[in-house]
């Protein structure tokens, strides 16, 4: 594992290394965690995905991290702050922040607690002016967790993105600011 980037009270938040796609690949890539973002992924589609985040890393500072729990060592998720790179999202460039927790950690906090850490990351550290987060509407604990972590919802910033399944367009976002975190 690499050095974490960011630590919390349960988990450490490192920046993906060589041998981490396969983990993730094997770890994070079933069909109830990949339900909403396009379905589970080859091996080379993650692979090429850490490549992106050690670029956006290299480039910009920050990026989608491997989420450990410190109790037991174990990957548990992955999340962080990346760039809007969605082509049919009309806020590309905006600070995006996102999760997954393997099933079996779910309903544990760990998603909340890691977003918290990312958030503040985002804010004190990158000097993000707001993030975004972008979800399926039918992504109820997604959006659920947004509204848990104070964001808004951004009806003016949905979009139909033609990759995703009808069933997952539009694409929303909510938002949050500096000011909305009192920074």
């Amino acid at each position: 594992m690499a050095e974490p980037v960011l630590e919390t009270e349960r988990l450490l938040l490192s920046r993906p290394t060589a041998s981490d796609a396969t983990l993730q690949h094997r770890v994070l890539n079933s069909p109830a965690l990949m339900e909403y973002l396009g379905g589970t992924k080859a091996l080379h589609e993650i692979e090429a995905k850490h490549a992106r985040t050690q670029t956006s890393f290299e480039r910009d500072g920050f990026g989608f991290m491997m989420m450990t729990e410190k109790a037991s060592g174990e990957l548990v998720g992955h999340c962080g702050l990346k760039r809007v790179d969605n082509a049919h999202a009309p806020n590309g460039g905006d600070h995006e922040i996102g999760w997954l927790v393997r099933e079996d950690r779910w309903r544990r906090g760990y998603a909340y607690e890691a977003m918290r850490a990312v958030i503040d990351w985002a804010f004190d550290t990158i000097r993000a002016p707001f993030v975004v987060a972008l979800t399926s509407e039918a992504n109820i604990g997604s959006w659920k967790l947004m509204e848990k972590l104070g964001m808004e919802r951004r009806r003016d910033l949905d979009f139909v993105d033609p990759d995703c399944r009808d069933a997952d367009n539009p694409l929303i976002q909510y938002s949050l600011t500096r000011e909305q975190m009192g920074r």
